[in-house]
């Protein structure tokens, strides 16, 4: 019995030193530029395997730059990324993407599972059919969200929340192991903004966040790491930023004030010592 108990220690030992060690995302010198305006300089982060990040910072800052050169959708001028160890044509196939609510079609007619099996196209050809395996799995990822009751319901019935988890269910049926989301809060209210994040806190028991947003909010209760992001990276090894983050990334003074959830806001400062 004791050699039992100390080979599974030992077992246990090893699966949490593997996933500890593994790398999800790894960004090393990279750029990035729109022509002649540069728009990532010189980008360098590892993001752990399981890890919940939030990247911050100005609008125009490079943050859905950032996540499209992780995707393959735009090409890097110089810089490597890697998604577990391959490259962003091979290692597309771990991730998942929500992009920002804004460019979501909310009345596309489609049905809400309809919407969730587009997802599956990333493991099947677009001209192959969807399966009884695929609906089963689509509807397993409502009922994670808290939508199968709504399965059948046009997208435009739902409420902006629940909007915003159609795409993340529509993610999650491509069955990634992380998840890139983009500016998930922008156009939700409190209560929903919590939900979501509460949501997403569950999903990072098994999935690797990235998430992107250029409101502070609630973050550090939820998240395990924060960068900041102005074209240039700056990067803490939890999930404090610390005033030099801030000055760096925003160009001018920032203060944390509460009501209701907490949220960074800029108090009067002069624009002549903090240039643009």
């Amino acid at each position: 019995m004791q050699e039992e108990n100390s080979a599974s220690s030992s077992a246990q030992t090893s699966n949490n030193t593997e996933t500890s060690e593994r790398i999800a995302i790894s960004l090393e010198n990279v750029w990035f530029s729109y022509g002649e305006n540069l728009a990532l300089e010189n980008v360098n982060l590892t993001v752990p395997h399981l890890d919940f990040l939030g990247i911050i910072g100005p609008n125009g800052g490079g943050k859905s730059t950032l996540l499209k050169c992780i995707l393959g959708i735009y090409k890097v001028d110089k810089g490597r990324i890697t998604i577990y160890g391959k490259d962003t044509r091979e290692g597309g196939k771990f991730l998942g993407y929500v992009p920002q609510y804004s460019t979501f079609d909310k009345q596309f007619p489609a049905k809400v599972l309809e919407v969730v099996l587009m997802g599956t196209l990333k493991n099947r050809r677009w001209f192959n059919r969807i399966t009884r395996k695929h609906k089963q799995q689509a509807k397993a990822v409502l009922e994670r969200v808290g939508l199968y009751d709504k399965r059948n319901r046009h997208i435009s019935q739902l409420s902006g929340g629940e909007q915003q988890r159609l795409l993340i269910a529509r993610a999650l049926v491509g069955e990634p192991e992380i998840l890139l989301l983009d500016e998930p809060t922008a156009s939700l209210d409190t209560t929903y903004g919590k939900n979501l994040f509460d949501l997403l806190s569950a999903l990072n028991d098994e999935l690797t966040i990235v998430m992107v947003t250029h409101d502070i909010g609630v973050l550090s209760a939820y998240v395990k790491t924060i960068a900041c992001l102005n074209k240039r990276m700056f990067s803490s090894r939890g999930k404090e930023i610390t005033q030099e983050m801030l000055d760096e990334t925003y160009k001018c003074p920032v203060d944390l004030i509460a009501h209701g959830l907490p949220h960074r806001v800029l108090p009067p400062h002069d624009h002549k010592n903090y240039p643009r």
